[in-house]
């Protein structure tokens, strides 16, 4: 190991000066040799119902991917097709580009984030000119039993990494094809005026390359006569938040004003007043993130800070 190397192992361990540096860097072996102990696991429910694993790691782990990332990761950029866990990007820059086309076609990546192996991980340190050894260290420490673990600071930004190759395969496709993409994550999206009956095809092949697949109950094609949505956005001639979506807000504005916020609560069995203002506000403002014009919704927006900001110490 040499000087830059352990400058770097000890940068990840900064947040602990009671330890030397020879305990700092045993440390992170020792963790990365024991990665299941510092990991809890939980579940949330999806929206179609089925159960997700979430891995979260204990403190000490996560301040030190946190440092992987800010420190190294962030350094290398992923593709330009890529708009979900960076910096500046938002959901308008995965959806402004789809605008107005005849076809929108969705796919999915199946298992995404379990499909990324150790050494996916391993070959993107490996850029960054490390030797071998703390390859393997990094790879350990962002990495659970061989996969990237969904709820790790690191993991969206690997992903995006690893898929770089992808990306401008695909991208480099579709230029020549007439046809947009953009990636979220997991979530591929195509737009064009003309159909192409290639194109599926062609996504499975490149994809199956890499050790990656994509999802058959999520293939999505959406004509222009019927309301064409991405990461719900409504991308037909304007970009707008789905009806359904607004329409709720719309709602719960009416009975909150109807009936009051503590007994509007207390209807819909809803205990943490704070919480749900802050969720109610936060809505409103996704909307008005792609409609910023909106009057209906900019007063709303008014509404909610006059009424409860300050009582409910919401900055």
């Amino acid at each position: 190991m040499d000087s830059n190397e352990k400058d770097f192992l000890l940068s990840l361990y900064s947040f602990n000066n009671k330890l030397s540096d020879n305990e700092k860097i045993k440390k992170l072996y020792i963790i990365s040799n024991n990665i299941k102990k510092y990991y809890k696991s939980f579940i949330i429910k999806k929206r179609n119902g089925k159960n997700r694993n979430i891995l979260s790691p204990y403190t000490e782990l996560k301040k030190i991917q946190l440092n992987i990332l800010n420190e190294l990761l962030y350094d290398k950029k992923p593709s330009s097709y890529a708009k979900a866990y960076i910096k500046k990007i938002s959901l308008i820059d995965n959806v402004k580009i789809h605008k107005g086309y005849n076809y929108i076609l969705k796919l999915d990546i199946k298992n995404f984030f379990e499909s990324i192996s150790f050494v996916d991980i391993y070959n993107i340190y490996k850029e960054f000119g490390f030797s071998n050894r703390i390859c393997g260290l990094l790879a350990h420490l962002t990495t659970y039993d061989d996969y990237l673990p969904q709820g790790s600071p690191t993991s969206p930004y690997l992903s995006n990494l690893v898929l770089r190759n992808i990306d401008y395969t695909v991208g480099a496709w579709c230029n020549q094809n007439n046809i947009n993409y953009t990636r979220y994550s997991d979530d591929m999206t195509f737009s064009m005026n003309k159909y192409n009956k290639d194109l599926i095809r062609f996504i499975r092949v490149s994809l199956y390359k890499y050790g990656l697949e994509l999802n058959n109950d999520k293939i999505c094609l959406i004509n222009s006569s019927n309301q064409q949505k991405i990461t719900g956005i409504v991308v037909n001639n304007k970009l707008q938040v789905d009806i359904k979506y607004r329409k709720k807000i719309r709602q719960e504005m009416y009975y909150l004003n109807k009936y009051g916020i503590n007994e509007h609560l207390k209807r819909i069995k809803y205990e943490d007043k704070n919480k749900y203002i802050k969720s109610l506000y936060g809505r409103i403002i996704f909307v008005l993130s792609i409609d910023k014009n909106n009057k209906e919704f900019n007063k709303y927006k008014k509404e909610i800070k006059e009424r409860f900001f300050k009582s409910l110490y919401i900055k």
